[in-house]
């Protein structure tokens, strides 16, 4: 198990490397149109979220992330000023890896922050509700080693995270074998989740 464990860590390390170094970070802002619940149209800018990345917004704008694979989007929301935020975690626990000074890449840290900015930006802790999606098992592997199931220790970290602060868990949609696309909207505090070959959901 250890020589398998340490050949798996290898693995993850360069695969998460090469994502952070290869794929965009910046903030784009498309304008969509954006349903409301009584079918009202109205303008707001979509805000992409990098991996290992966060990004607050406030109504009308909405929040994207794309890739979600054994990553965790965990998506903030205060109903009363919709302020919203989400975070696009990559492992579960800062304590464990020496390079941690992107505090976005990890659930605890990441949850941290995602709070502070969301506070800055007039959102309440105590009115904070919380939807989250991703956390797949990518890879086929035999063993049943913990710590090579990164989705659902990502998963779990989140979720201890939100108990910590009693930040409520309205719905998820996490685990399985494929990755995910999610968007976020601060009008109605809908989570919507796409994924290829499956049906477009909303939670």
């Amino acid at each position: 198990y250890t020589t398998l464990f340490r050949s798996w860590y290898v693995r993850l390390k360069i695969f998460f490397s090469l994502r952070e170094k290869f794929v965009p970070q910046a903030v784009f802002l498309e304008t969509v149109k954006i349903r409301k619940k009584n079918g009202q149209l109205y303008m707001g800018n979509m805000i992409k979220v990098g991996m290992a990345d966060l990004k607050v917004c406030k109504c009308p704008d909405a929040l994207t992330t794309l890739g979600l694979g054994s990553c965790v989007g965990v998506a903030l929301y205060d109903p009363v000023t919709k302020v919203s935020g989400l975070l696009h975690c990559m492992l579960p626990d800062s304590t464990q890896i020496r390079n941690n000074s992107n505090v976005a890449k990890f659930a605890d840290t990441g949850i941290d922050e995602l709070i502070r900015q969301m506070e800055n930006l007039g959102a309440s802790k105590s009115r904070l509700v919380a939807k989250m999606a991703g956390g797949a098992q990518m890879f086929a592997m035999a063993s049943q080693n913990e710590s090579l199931r990164v989705g659902e220790r990502n998963a779990a970290a989140a979720r201890a995270k939100l108990k910590e602060y009693r930040i409520r868990l309205l719905a998820e949609d996490c685990g399985l074998n494929y990755g995910r696309t999610v968007e976020f909207y601060s009008e109605t505090g809908d989570y919507v989740i796409k994924s290829v070959g499956k049906p477009q959901k909303t939670i």
